[in-house]
């Protein structure tokens, strides 16, 4: 049985999966691994261009002492662009698609029971914090 962290980044992942649906994406992959690396959480594809989501899952109650923003720091996005590549030559897929890395955060509220799911695009590039 996963342990409970895993299961509340599980549920964050399966609320994030149903935004993007939502939004007019093809989820095409869920957790595609690379050992030592790292993981994609979703890959998902929109208007040809795919897209590499890495998710992050908090309690809301914990965002004012650590946003969760800064859960994706510099190594991560490295790691990420790196994963993404590999996915691309794992999959056999030409090297000039078009893709980016986006992430989706996910502040779950216990208190209410509702959650709130923010879409930052183009995380590799972009200066978000």
């Amino acid at each position: 049985m996963p342990s409970s962290k895993r299961q509340f980044g599980d549920k964050g992942e399966k609320e994030a999966g149903e935004f993007l649906i939502a939004n007019g994406y093809k989820i095409l992959e869920n957790n595609f691994r690379i050992k030592n690396l790292g993981e994609l959480d979703i890959v998902a594809e929109k208007n040809g261009k795919l897209i590499f989501f890495e998710v992050k899952t908090r309690d809301a109650k914990h965002e004012s002492s650590f946003p969760i923003g800064f859960s994706i720091n510099e190594r991560k996005r490295r790691n990420l662009k790196r994963i993404g590549q590999l996915y691309l030559i794992e999959r056999d897929i030409p090297q000039d698609r078009d893709w980016q890395v986006d992430a989706i955060f996910v502040s779950v509220n216990f208190e209410n029971n509702s959650h709130r799911i923010e879409h930052l695009k183009n995380i590799l590039w972009e200066k978000y914090y």
